[in-house]
């Protein structure tokens, strides 16, 4: 429980620091349209914010911590995930970082009804994805 308030903790601090330092939202997909966005002068922070993401990770594990993470090792369904997560973040104009920690914190009502549905979306993800591994397991064809 710890580790989750300290992770949010840093995660709302980021993201303070960064829109009253530099202005700048830290959702990702605004970090990585900044380093890829070549007409912007000034995007050394995004490199920065990146490499900080990058790099705690690895700063994570000196520190002792080895979390348990369990992800499919199905590559079609890894790959339309991926395609529906870049689909979804285009259209709705941000990430659930962006929305859900930054515009959140700003009060914002396009952010607000953006973050509701991720959340619906994952609770559908969730019921959909139990559903065909309970019939998988039964025996049962959906």
């Amino acid at each position: 429980m710890w580790d989750e308030i300290a992770g949010g903790l840093l995660i709302g601090t980021a993201a303070a620091i960064l829109w009253l330092g530099i202005g700048r939202i830290s959702g990702m997909t605004s970090v990585l349209s900044s380093v890829f966005a070549w007409a912007e002068a000034k995007r050394r922070w995004a490199y920065f914010f990146l490499a900080g993401l990058v790099l705690a990770w690895p700063f994570y594990q000196v520190l002792g911590y080895e979390p348990v993470i369990h992800i499919t090792t199905n590559q079609p369904l890894l790959i339309v995930a991926g395609l529906l997560v870049g689909f979804g973040t285009y259209i709705g104009n941000g990430c659930t970082s962006g929305h859900g920690v930054c515009g959140m914190g700003r009060l914002s009502v396009r952010s607000g009804v953006a973050t509701v549905t991720f959340i619906f979306a994952g609770m559908i993800t969730v019921a959909v994805m139990n559903f065909f591994e309970t019939s998988q397991i039964v025996g049962v064809q959906p």
